[in-house]
């Protein structure tokens, strides 16, 4: 009977990529507390309509990429493909406006989209988001994408660029929209099918396109940034003026419209040139008509996403270091010794240490070896003797000197090492 594998575009997280994926999760806790943002956790299935409302029906991740089923309750619910649907409805379900006050939420865990596997894009994959809402000024705005490249920048990412544009409002969308049909229908019969689809459904992600044929194509579309109206400008300049004034980089791309249908007003992405095809680390923008959209009150609100599985990628080709997993490697032999050893382990573990007790009863040497491999500063031993006389062996790994301390001064004497003095 073959072994059961996992499913194509799933991946498991092994203990040895695990301490990367932690570390990344820490920073990001770390510096989202830093600017006020609370952590929200939501369900990860939905009511299948909250995304067909809020994503919007004529979008990829609605039409073709949703694991939707229906329950024994007879709902068609659906796995969750992003965050801000579920995060907007927790937002309107438990009242969060009512207090008047901005709301900063974070959010991170799974997502699941039926897709084509590749680097950094899998079927299950994981982000971590941002949401802030109830407040239309471009500060906000521009706060969201500081606290998006300081997260990055944390993290020590290099190579790192932000596009940004605009989408305007309904109105900016709607004049454009029939700008760009005006321009493509001509050229129809040269777009890749899946464009030709969207030109009558959802024709601005058509620009988004990477057929390289479409591409050169959309080269000469009107630019969604000269239908803008005046207010819509307006802000626009402002989003630009507040990044200059805090000195981060950006480049214009009138092609940049987003996937989803709830974006209004500003839309970016922060992509790696150390990710191939597949650049964008992070994206988001404002969406101020989502929260009316799905039952609640008018609410500005502005987010965004950062892929984990990209950002992964990237810390592991920079090799970023992860702290060792273990402080101190606990070996014995001989059965009074073994009986001792997990008193001991218990003891250097409630210090604050964190300890691998080896279990195999095996020869010292063979220990000692697994101790090396551990990646622990300091190997603690029990034999015999130590377990006549109530005291352990301290071996430092790093460069193979060892002491005997008495076991009630054992911790004292870790901490004495660790800080280069004399136990």
């Amino acid at each position: 009977m073959s072994a059961i594998q996992a499913l194509p575009g799933t991946k498991d997280i092994l203990p040895d990529e695990s301490g990367l994926w932690q570390r990344l999760e820490a920073t990001a806790r770390t510096i989202l507390q830093r600017a006020a943002f609370r952590e929200l956790r939501t369900p990860i299935f939905e009511r299948t309509d909250l995304f067909a409302r809020g994503i919007g029906e004529a979008t990829d991740v609605v039409g073709k990429e949703m694991y939707t089923f229906v329950d024994r309750g007879d709902r068609s619910l659906t796995l969750r493909p992003e965050g801000t649907a579920g995060a907007v409805r927790a937002f309107i379900e438990h009242k969060l406006h009512a207090s008047g006050s901005v709301q900063r939420l974070w959010y991170c865990g799974p997502m699941f989209r039926y897709e084509r596997p590749q680097a950094g894009r899998q079927r299950q994959f994981h982000q971590i988001g941002a949401e802030l809402l109830g407040s239309g000024s471009p500060r906000a705005d521009v706060e969201a994408i500081a606290v998006a490249v300081e997260l990055l920048e944390e993290l020590g990412l290099k190579s790192l660029r932000l596009a940004l544009n605009s989408v305007g409002d309904r109105d900016d969308r709607a004049r454009y929209r029939q700008q760009l049909v005006d321009f493509l229908t001509p050229h129809a019969a040269d777009l890749d099918e899946d464009s030709r689809d969207r030109l009558s459904r959802n024709p601005l992600r058509i620009l988004d396109s990477k057929d390289a044929k479409t591409q050169d194509i959309c080269a000469d579309a009107p630019k969604l940034i000269d239908a803008l109206g005046p207010e819509s400008a307006a802000r626009f300049e402002r989003v630009q003026q507040g990044l200059t004034d805090l000195g981060i980089a950006y480049a214009l791309d009138h092609r940049l419209v987003r996937g989803l249908d709830y974006y209004t007003h500003t839309a970016f992405e922060i992509q790696s040139d150390d990710l191939g095809a597949q650049a964008t680390v992070c994206g988001g923008g404002r969406y101020d008509g989502l929260v009316a959209e799905l039952g609640g009150p008018e609410t500005a609100a502005v987010g965004w996403a950062i892929g984990m599985e990209r950002l992964i990628l990237l810390l592991q080709q920079m090799a970023a270091p992860v702290a060792p997993a273990v402080d101190v490697y606990l070996v014995s032999r001989g059965e009074a010794a073994e009986q001792k050893a997990l008193a001991v382990a218990q003891q250097l573990r409630r210090s604050g240490l964190t300890v691998e007790m080896d279990l195999t009863g095996s020869a010292f040497g063979k220990q000692f070896k697994r101790a090396d491999r551990s990646g622990a500063r300091a190997c603690v031993i029990l034999g015999d003797e130590e377990a006549k006389t109530d005291t352990a062996q301290i071996k430092w790994l790093a460069d193979g000197s060892q002491i005997a301390v008495d076991r009630a001064e054992l911790v004292e004497a870790i901490a004495k090492l660790d800080a280069g003095l004399d136990p």
